[in-house]
């Protein structure tokens, strides 16, 4: 393969000057990089030019949760050994807080350009859900459009759309019936060559449908809902990269019922600037918005200014949040520790061996 071929190649997987602008010459001799297409309990799907799709064992000494590689990752193959090595700094980074007792890190996606947060014209439809995949969106700085899918099942779904624009100014929203090409077609403009999308949202809101209609494909199972309360079962269980007909990359989801925020407060001011805005006029700086004098925002909610569900919810995304992230440092600070320990050890241990 060319040089030209290679770089080509590069390019269609997603490849960008901001990756480019991290490698030596010494890398490129010693490295192929690669992208991660799905990931399997430390089983990487890889590709990269001249090396086609293979499965590589991945095991980072790292001190950090964020170091490790995901699906949409580049990192480094050894041209010897086609070991993976080191992880490429990235565009963008989708994490949560894990399930469970641990509060873990979990990354989610990497080096995305849009996410699709996929909803639908029925009783899944959740505005408190929306906004928190759209802090999770601006905390990366991704692009966010709001899907919503079975416009042919509702008797109104303009009126979803309605409440969904509201939910910040020049928020991008489109509905759309999955099933039909030439409606999933309002999609395209972010889906050419080089264009990551990443698909999230809750189990049933058809989200495995429009991937096969995106893919043009039907390799993704599809399930139905539960017609009680139009609840989904999961379909997709892992993450994966899927070529588009356009030219770009979509990433599937496995439908997540728990979405915890950290490390997120700066998508938290962004998609609730309204709140941060109102409470900088609150006469204390460390107003609580409950009964102080001078409390700017309950003053916009008597008013009416301001929703005070609204106001809720921004308060519980934000505790969360808050707790979220602190314990994610303790996590850190006892991580750093360890490896401290354990280097400090190390080094004692090749001293004696040279006495």
């Amino acid at each position: 393969m060319s040089a030209e071929q290679a770089a080509r190649s590069l390019v269609e997987l997603g490849w960008k000057p901001f990756f480019s602008s991290q490698l030596s010459v010494e890398d490129l001799d010693r490295h192929v990089p690669v992208r991660v297409m799905a990931a399997h309990r430390g089983q990487l799907e890889v590709a990269g030019a001249g090396v086609g799709v293979q499965v590589a064992s991945y095991v980072a000494q790292v001190e950090s949760e964020e170091d490790h590689a995901t699906v949409g990752d580049w990192l480094l193959l050894d041209r010897a050994t086609m070991r993976p090595g080191r992880v490429l700094r990235r565009t963008s980074l989708f994490k949560r807080r894990a399930p469970g007792a641990g509060r873990a890190l979990q990354l989610l996606a990497a080096n995305v350009d849009t996410l699709l947060i996929v909803s639908s014209c029925n009783q899944d439809f959740n505005v408190a859900r929306l906004e928190r995949y759209l802090v999770l969106a601006r905390d990366a700085g991704v692009t966010p459009v709001v899907v919503l899918t079975k416009a042919d099942l509702a008797s109104a779904p303009d009126d979803y759309a309605r409440i969904a624009r509201k939910i910040q100014p020049q928020l991008m929203v489109e509905v759309v019936n999955a099933l039909d090409p030439d409606s999933v077609a309002r999609i395209g403009p972010w889906c050419g060559t080089g264009q990551t999308m990443a698909l999230m949202g809750s189990s049933g809101v058809g989200k495995s449908t429009l991937v096969n209609t995106l893919t043009e494909s039907t390799a993704v199972a599809t399930q139905g809902v539960r017609e009680d309360d139009d609840k989904g079962r999961h379909t997709t269980t892992s993450r994966s990269l899927h070529r588009l007909p356009q030219g770009g990359w979509l990433l599937d989801t496995p439908g997540m019922r728990e979405l915890q925020l950290a490390d997120a407060a700066s998508g938290l001011q962004d998609v609730f600037d309204d709140i941060v805005g109102l409470a900088r006029g609150c006469r204390f700086s460390d107003c609580a918005h409950e009964s102080e004098p001078g409390c700017a925002v309950r003053s916009a909610i008597a008013n009416g200014a301001l929703d005070e569900e609204r106001f809720r919810r921004w308060r519980k995304l934000a505790d969360e949040e808050a707790h979220n992230t602190s314990t994610l440092a303790e996590r850190r600070t006892r991580a750093r520790a360890f490896g401290k320990r354990v280097r400090a050890a190390t080094k004692a241990r090749e001293g004696r061996r040279w006495q």
